[in-house]
């Protein structure tokens, strides 16, 4: 629901004082920023209550939420402190909750929280407000108009008649609506897991605080863990901690996890070494988290998370894309995988295509959240073992940054470089499970929808830089400045891919806004592959999407094929260039490179052709090179392409001039 911004109003609106065992005690349901420190607060007439046999249910009052349910949560287990308090809400909210849920997930109002007698199963997704089994329920607003159809449900209920809206205040307001001991509502200062005002006496708690000096350190190093009571201890206070999360255990680091505040004192620090191995087990996350605090102690924040750099990445021995080597990876095709291709053209030519890389007795496809774990795989930075590269802006980003909230800064996440919403392809509920490489379903070149999770398609990609290309058309987007655009020819032949691959896609002149399947700009995009050729990086990626889908794009196996399809060829026959285990030219090597103008060639025994071109396709130049020979190219500095012939068979190489 959208926060709205207005001025902000505290409203006091008095309800019928009922006498119950459990009741709302307060609720933040807007916060500024990010709304990450938005929580709900239960209190109990009596301390340490058992709240099994509970749940609490959110509801949506918009005009398109139809006072329906949208968010549950089932008590079984819990019980208040001794305060008689339970506090609800995301790892942002200090004191530390006693239950966590994600942040940003209490939606801003006209709305409604409720506590019901009941069991999770009556309440799914969307069940209408009801007043059956109901124990308490506030209505809130943020300066919205009075939601007349939910007040009308729940002031059926005989205790609740005079039930009345509450506004916390305009949007990224400050407050929290605080029930008082008349049963009467405020809106004031925020004071969770604390008695509100005039709540009598009780248990005052003493919050501990975990920090450290940095967020993230290295195999090897050591830290120090500072934890600080907000009050003296009367007595020695001794307490545990852990550092286990996932793969990171206690084999990883050392030092003590018992320690002791002591007498008079606020605070104690502990001294953490993470061991150096010589195993690459990539970068961990220890999670500084509190095992046996006891009230009057309770944490402050918790579930501290670090970062612990593994020092012991590799290193691929091929290129990035604004590095590339040619010729290191081959690859991974069947051998006749393209030999029905040959002797076609034009339609009949695409046809035979789709019949490869769509045949529904040999392709997967997985779910979009398996595609994560495909993505980490296929778009390894060369460069280091533990981090992903970024397709736009051309560097490395921890694997471990994957993006998990609504927040995108500093994460990457998932590019469909032929828009979702250009193809009209999405997600279903399906596609949040991650089931692994050997759960599937079956597909065929009808099957659209799976174009939504296909990887030949998808790129790990920053954050914000994802939401700046948006559904634009390449051309439209070009990538951030800066960037030296070694992206463009991948991007173009994924796209090129998704046209063949499934029906009901296709590649157009021009920025075709409004057609749904259709995708431009054509000569944009065969610039972007002429001037890019496929390296290493993307036929390693190539053969990483095959092991997973069983199919290929064919546009990196067989570049020249595209002229056929869209290109400057279209009517000519395909023959299929070199096979994989006689592609003599990919061993033809040109060094140096980069070079000072003169380079030389070794790796064959006979004479080929060398044509020197500019990146936007001119040609410079033609020589017939011998074997073990050289030739002086006589240009300015920058990026060229070479074009090596033989037999009528041709390879791009890269060349840079210093």
């Amino acid at each position: 629901m959208k926060k709205i911004t207005y001025l902000i109003v505290c409203v006091l609106f008095t309800q019928i004082l009922v006498a119950q065992d459990l009741f709302i005690n307060e609720l933040d349901c807007d916060t500024p920023g990010v709304d990450d420190k938005e929580f709900l607060e239960l209190k109990s007439t009596i301390p340490n209550f058992s709240l099994d046999g509970y749940v609490v249910v959110f509801f949506n009052g918009s005009t398109s939420g139809n006072n329906s349910s949208y968010f549950l949560i089932d008590l079984d287990g819990y019980s208040t402190d001794g305060n008689g308090l339970f506090l609800i809400g995301s790892e942002s909210v200090t004191p530390f909750p006693q239950l966590l849920i994600s942040a940003n997930t209490i939606q801003n109002g006209a709305d409604a929280v409720a506590i019901y007698q009941a069991s999770d199963v009556d309440f799914p997704d969307g069940t209408v407000a009801t007043i059956d089994n109901l124990v308490d329920v506030l209505l809130y607003d943020t300066s919205d108009s009075d939601d007349a159809d939910m007040i009308a449900i729940f002031s059926a209920h005989p205790n609740f008649t005079d039930i009345q809206q509450i506004n916390e205040g305009s949007g990224n307001n400050t407050n929290s609506i605080q029930r008082l001991d008349d049963g009467s509502y405020v809106s004031t200062t925020p004071t969770p897991r604390a008695l509100n005002e005039n709540g009598g006496s009780g248990i005052d708690f003493n919050a501990i605080s975990i920090s450290t000096s940095q967020t993230q350190y290295t195999e090897g190093e050591s830290f120090d863990i500072v934890f600080t009571a907000q009050e003296n201890v009367v007595v020695d206070y001794q307490f545990s901690f852990t550092l286990n999360n996932y793969g990171f255990n206690t084999s990883d680091f050392t030092g003590n996890t018992t320690v002791t505040i002591p007498a008079g004192s606020n605070t104690v620090t502990t001294t953490i070494t993470l061991v150096d191995d010589d195993i690459d087990e990539g970068d961990e996350e220890p999670l500084i988290r509190f095992v046996n605090i006891e009230e009057p102690f309770i944490p402050f924040n918790n579930f501290v998370k670090l970062r612990a750099i593994d020092n012991d990445f590799t290193v691929a021995p091929f290129g990035t894309p604004i590095n590339p080597t040619y010729g290191v990876v081959a690859s991974t095709q069947p051998s006749g995988y393209y030999d029905a291709l040959d002797g076609l053209s034009d339609d009949a030519l695409k046809q035979a295509l789709q019949d490869i890389v769509a045949d529904p007795t040999v392709v997967r496809t997985q779910t979009y959240a398996d595609v994560i774990d495909i993505l980490k795989e296929a778009d390894q930075n060369p460069e280091n073992s533990n981090e992903v590269w970024l397709v736009y802006l051309e560097q490395g980003m921890p694997k471990l940054d994957f993006q998990t909230t609504s927040n995108n800064v500093g994460s990457w996440n998932r590019e469909h470089t032929f828009p979702r919403s250009r193809g009209g392809f999405y997600s279903i509920d399906d596609d949040d499970i991650a089931n692994g490489i050997d759960a599937y379903w079956t597909t065929n070149a009808d099957s659209l929808r799976h174009g939504n999770s296909d990887a030949h398609a998808l790129r790990a990609v920053d954050g914000p830089e994802n939401s700046s290309r948006g559904n634009q058309f390449y051309g439209e987007y070009n990538g951030p400045s800066g960037t030296l655009g070694g992206f463009k020819g991948d991007v173009a032949r994924s796209v090129f891919y998704m046209a063949v691959r499934y029906n009901g896609l296709s590649i157009v002149n021009g920025f075709p806004e409004g057609n749904v399947g259709q995708f431009g700009d054509l000569q944009t995009l065969l610039e972007w592959h002429r001037n890019d050729p496929p390296d290493d990086f993307e036929m390693n990626r190539n053969n990483v999407v095959y092991n997973w889908q069983f199919n290929r794009n064919p546009f990196i196996d067989q570049p020249d094929m595209i002229e056929y399809i869209w290109g400057n060829m279209i009517g000519e026959t395909w023959q299929q260039n070199l096979s994989v285990s006689d592609n003599v030219l990919n061993e033809v090597v040109v060094y140096p490179n980069p070079t000072k103008g003169k380079i030389s060639f070794r790796g064959f025994d006979t004479s080929i052709e060398a044509t020197l071109f500019s990146v936007d396709g001119r040609q410079l130049s033609t020589s017939l090179v011998e074997p073990n020979t050289y030739i002086n190219l006589n240009v300015s500095s920058g990026m060229y392409l070479l074009k090596l012939s033989s037999e009528k068979k041709s390879i791009i190489k890269k060349i840079i001039v210093e």
